[in-house]
């Protein structure tokens, strides 16, 4: 099971307009350039279930090319990444299979091949929030999260292979933490897998190499959890980690009672020990201020210069509300200043992702409006400080990691349950914490929004992130305050939160493939939205 960090809750900060089909299928892509060890000259991408269904109102095909050119998450350029791929002589061919099934819906094969005809057939799954792994190389199957940094070999299955890999490794004082080996017959091509507990400097490929039964070795980075800097891992690091990890929330409210902790100090600690354990600098006050800077600029640029969306569906509707508030009388403002303040930077969040600006996926692209607008709204018409704007970004993580960890952030697997739900959960914990609210309370909020939502499709038109997905936002910032006043005010819960999380994931599970993000049903499928996709 992957160890969900800050970032994987929080982020990744990236260019719109979803993060399981622009961030998750651009890491795939970019894995994909790091084990063939350079840019190919040739790619083709064959994408399959929702990738295939609704990749192209996503810009999965956009993401997966910025990925094989080597391009992060966050880079504006992303959108422009066929006519940088033409720039650089890469050649590309997409292909969208629908009628093949997959065993999970976000699944692509990538084929890279360079000018002597040296090819690598890769297979990735975008899991949700922008992570991915990879299931397939060659033809063999792996299993590589990118939790670690990884060291995969390619070899001949035969005796003394792997006493050199763990000779060279061992030499440079490289810890291996899980070693899988993969082959297809015996005595037949084989890939080894190490996940290792440090960074993996480039000579040791070389080193690799002078065996004459190893074909080829790469070392794939981690998606780091803390910024990257490598740092001493501590002795006791394991121990610390245990400390402070929790796997449910029944165990995370015994944590803040034994630690005396609030549950952003404890997701704190928590993510202070992750990076410990990993070998990196936490960063994390670094890392809030900038999903700070960027929610801001999300939540804001929309309503000074309106633009429209990739898609053509959305664009100035955070700047109508503003202004029909502006300039309405007492009888026309049907909701209080907080709400329709955190409506309309929720509706502008999702302008900003919708013309692939650069958002926060908060815990995914598609649901990236709820977090900022209730939290930028609490801090203009509350006066709750940026310190305390931090607190309740690490409020939300803590519950966040929890729907990641026992359920699903992931339209394509939980329907918009699992997205815009999720992110009004968190929203709603985060609420009641800058409120004073303890760590039961803020449990509490989140379960009421999970009941509230329950069952909520993903049902986007024409595949896009727009529409129903900018209101949905926007409503939801408001189902997450309402239902953090509930529960700060004491109102008790019969269902708990642990529980709520498990129901979502069953009720979500057992949607049809049509109302998880395929665009197939609901919305997508009223005569509407029919029309305007049949005039695309």
């Amino acid at each position: 099971m992957k160890t969900y960090g800050l970032r994987d809750i929080i982020g990744p900060i990236m260019v719109g307009p979803s993060s399981s089909h622009t961030a998750g299928a651009l890491r795939i892509a970019s894995i994909a350039r790091k084990l063939f060890g350079e840019q190919p000259q040739q790619v083709a991408f064959t994408l399959y279930g929702s990738f295939a269904a609704t990749g192209s109102g996503h810009g999965t095909d956009k993401a997966l090319v910025a990925g094989i050119l080597g391009l992060e998450t966050d880079d504006p350029r992303v959108a422009d990444s066929f006519a940088l791929a033409e720039a650089a002589g890469v050649t590309v061919d997409i292909a969208w299979d629908t009628a093949t099934d997959v065993a999970h819906p976000n699944t692509v094969d990538i084929r890279c091949e360079d000018g002597n005809g040296r090819t690598l057939e890769m297979r990735g799954v975008s899991i949700g929030g922008g992570a991915a792994v990879i299931r397939r190389i060659n033809g063999i199957d792996v299993d590589i999260t990118g939790e670690h940094t990884s060291v995969v070999v390619h070899q001949h299955d035969v005796r003394g292979v792997l006493a050199h890999i763990a000779g060279v490794l061992a030499e440079r004082g490289i810890n291996i933490a899980n070693a899988n080996l993969h082959r297809t017959a015996k005595r037949g091509d084989a890939y080894t897998v190490l996940e290792t507990d440090s960074d993996v400097s480039p000579d040791v490929r070389e080193h690799l190499l002078d065996h004459p039964d190893i074909i080829n070795a790469r070392v794939v980075p981690p998606m780091m959890a803390g910024d990257g800097e490598e740092a001493p891992v501590p002795d006791d690091a394991e121990e610390a980690f245990a400390r402070w990890d929790y796997a449910s929330g029944e165990e995370l409210l015994a944590l803040c009672e034994r630690e005396g902790v609030t549950i952003a100090q404890a997701f704190r600690a928590r993510e202070e020990a992750l990076c410990a354990k990993q070998g990196v600098a936490p960063g994390i006050d670094a890392y809030l201020d900038r999903v700070l800077e960027v929610m801001g600029n999300a939540a804001t640029e929309p309503l000074e210069n309106p633009q429209p969306s990739v898609g053509g569906l959305i664009g100035g509707e955070a700047a109508k509300l503003h202004a029909s508030l502006e300039g309405a009388g007492t009888r026309q403002r049907l909701v209080d200043p907080l709400a329709a303040r955190a409506a309309q930077y929720a509706l502008a969040t999702l302008e900003t992702n919708g013309r692939m600006g650069v958002i926060v996926a908060t815990p995914t692209a598609g649901s990236a409006g709820v977090l900022p607008g209730v939290l930028l709204a609490l801090r203009d018409e509350r006066g709750f400080t940026h310190d305390e704007l931090r607190e309740g970004i690490l409020t939300a993580a803590g519950l966040g990691y929890l729907i990641a960890r026992n359920a699903s952030v992931s339209g394509a697997e939980g329907g918009s349950q699992a997205e815009v739900g999720s992110a009004a959960a968190m929203a709603a914990a985060a609420a009641v914490a800058l409120a004073g609210g303890a760590p039961d309370r803020c449990l509490a909020a989140g379960a009421n929004v999970m009941m509230s939502l329950l069952g909520l499709v993903c049902d986007p038109v024409g595949g896009l992130v727009e529409v129903p997905c900018q209101k949905r936002n926007a409503t939801a910032a408001s189902v997450a305050l309402v239902s953090a006043q509930i529960a700060f005010a004491g109102v008790q819960n019969l269902i708990s939160f642990d529980e709520a999380v498990a129901v979502m994931d069953e009720v979500g599970r057992g949607l049809p493939p049509e109302l998880r993000e395929t665009a197939l049903g609901g919305i997508a499928k009223a005569p509407s939205a029919c029309a305007f996709c049949a005039g695309c």
